[in-house]
């Protein structure tokens, strides 16, 4: 220990404060080497969580004793990543993450007994507009929902009952569709009895209207819905059919289709002259007799029996008439035509495609305009894939220009070990900073403490010359130079010189007082040791 004092007393108090400062640093960052190395990778549990959700995790979380990390305010929670999934299936044994609303778990807890029947009709509204937004949140792209009902009470003595209604908001991801937003009104009317969808009005986080409420025409927007669909269907199988002939990325298309929604009635009837059948037949015959008597009117003529006598000798008018009446039934046809709406007018389509590229002599990309034959044929795969009907006025224009950045082609996926590997993006962060961590520490290493040791060897020779070696110092032969040049070993720099003579005289000091103090405190034993030297003979 006294070896170890004088030895720390000999390097000075500024060499000794720089020692200990160096070791304090390396001992920390290497502590935090250490520790953010075996520090467990961290990963996202859960995001856009509510206050009521991350209080609730957090508990569990601190039950388990399982170290996490918050972010966002609270809003994301972190843990390690070889328990995320136990601690999902865990949580979800346990009813978390609630999802920021009340559902129907708002009874399990309740006392029924002194709940009266305002409060039971609160809790099943609020129980409804939580449980619809969690099903809402379900759907992609929908960060967060909220539901509002408005369900009236029917009044008393009236015979109208008021139409329920609801208003949705919703935070999303980019923007939605119109079939997402015409499902979201359609599952919110079919949870809630009497509500229609024409009455769910729907806004998003922006104020923007995505649905309102009036009662707007269903028809019309399913009719919308089929010209957006019947477009983007036609557009793919264009951009397919185009993409396999000029390359991928080198084509745009762009189709517009003209719908008629009008439903039609029409009804036509058709008599067919040739085609009769008799229905009824009549025949009438009328046949009558008129004598001739001059126009004489006598007492004789007038006896009964002078108009026998006489019947052969006068002339007589007859006349005969004869009527028939044929009824005929005509062939008759009676036709109805419904024609229902969604008929296509017309379909306008416009290609966009780009030449061909090639390498000249000099290696460059040399841009080549694509053929009339080409654009030609393109135009015809066009006209079949779209169904082209001349009559109907459709039109398809192909045009070739060169695009404003060349197409390069997809870079393919990672095939062979580092495919086989499949790296994320957090394991390849986590290896770039142990990479990191170890580069400075071989800086450290080398820049720090490889200095550091040297100073600490060179300084260790200093007790060496108070060893052994001191002896053959003293005998050395004098030299003809000034007193202590002999203990100087020659080739050494002035400075190293200075500093070891200095410290061989300290040395020299802190011995002779070590023995002056000792002398004091055992001053017999002091006495019998010089009495032993002075005993002892003397070497020639």
């Amino acid at each position: 220990m006294q070896s170890l004092v004088a030895f720390l007393r000999g390097l000075g108090a500024a060499r000794l404060a720089a020692m200990i400062a160096v070791t304090a640093a390396l001992i920390g960052f290497f502590a935090f080497v250490i520790m953010r190395v075996t520090t467990p990778q961290m990963t996202t549990l859960f995001t856009d969580l509510s206050t009521e959700d991350s209080s609730g995790i957090i508990k569990e979380l601190e039950r388990q004793a399982i170290p996490f990390e918050l972010r966002n305010d609270g809003a994301a929670i972190m843990v390690p990543k070889d328990k995320v999934t136990r601690l999902r299936m865990k949580l979800a044994e346990g009813g978390l993450p609630k999802g920021g609303g009340v559902g129907y778990e708002v009874f399990d807890k309740s006392d029924a007994l002194g709940t009266t029947s305002f409060v039971q009709n609160i809790n099943h509204l609020r129980a409804l507009e939580g449980e619809l937004a969690r099903t809402i949140r379900a759907i992609d792209r929908i960060q967060a929902a909220r539901v509002h009902l408005v369900l009236p009470e029917k009044p008393l003595f009236s015979r109208e009952t008021p139409e329920p209604s609801a208003s949705i908001v919703l935070r999303v991801r980019g923007s939605l569709e119109a079939q997402q937003i015409r499902a979201i009104r359609h599952l919110v009317a079919s949870a809630v009895n009497g509500l229609k969808p024409q009455r769910v009005s729907i806004v998003d986080e922006a104020g923007q209207l995505l649905a309102d409420g009036a009662a707007t025409d269903p028809e019309q927007t399913v009719g919308d819905e089929r010209r957006i669909a019947f477009e983007k269907r036609m557009r793919k199988q264009v951009e397919d059919i185009v993409s396999s002939v000029v390359g991928s990325g080198r084509a745009r298309v762009q189709l517009s289709a003209d719908f008629d929604f009008n439903k039609i009635t029409q009804t036509s009837d058709k008599f067919d002259p040739e085609g009769r059948v008799l229905r009824s037949s009549q025949t009438r015959e009328e046949q009558s007799m008129t004598a001739d008597n001059n126009g004489q009117v006598t007492v004789n003529n007038e006896l009964p029996g002078n108009q026998q006598n006489n019947a052969a000798a006068v002339a007589k008018d007859q006349s005969k008439k004869s009527e028939e009446t044929n009824n005929y039934e005509i062939s008759r046809t009676t036709k109805t035509e419904v024609t229902e709406a969604g008929r296509v007018n017309r379909i306008s389509v416009a290609v966009l495609v780009d030449g061909i590229y090639s390498k000249n002599d000099k290696g460059e990309l040399a841009y080549q305009d694509r053929t009339k034959e080409q654009l030609d044929s393109i135009a015809t795969l066009v006209r079949s894939a779209i169904g082209f009907d001349q009559k109907r006025g459709d039109q398809v224009e192909v045009v070739n220009l060169r695009f404003a950045e060349p197409s390069t082609a997809p870079i393919g996926e990672s095939s062979g070990f580092l495919g086989m590997l499949q790296f994320t993006k957090d394991d390849v962060m986590y290896f770039v900073e142990l990479g990191v961590m170890m580069m400075l520490g071989l800086v450290v290493l080398f820049m720090v403490v490889r200095p550091l040791v040297k100073r600490i060897v060179a300084a260790d020779v200093i007790p060496a010359l108070t060893g052994p070696g001191m002896p053959a110092l003293a005998e050395a032969p004098e030299s003809t130079g000034p007193p202590g040049q002999a203990l100087i070993p020659s080739g050494s720099g002035a400075a190293q010189l200075i500093d070891v003579a200095t410290i061989q005289g300290q040395v020299h000091a802190q011995s002779v007082h070590r023995v002056g103090e000792l002398a004091e405190r055992n001053p017999n034993e002091t006495v019998a040791i010089i009495r032993q030297w002075l005993s002892e003979p003397v070497e020639n």
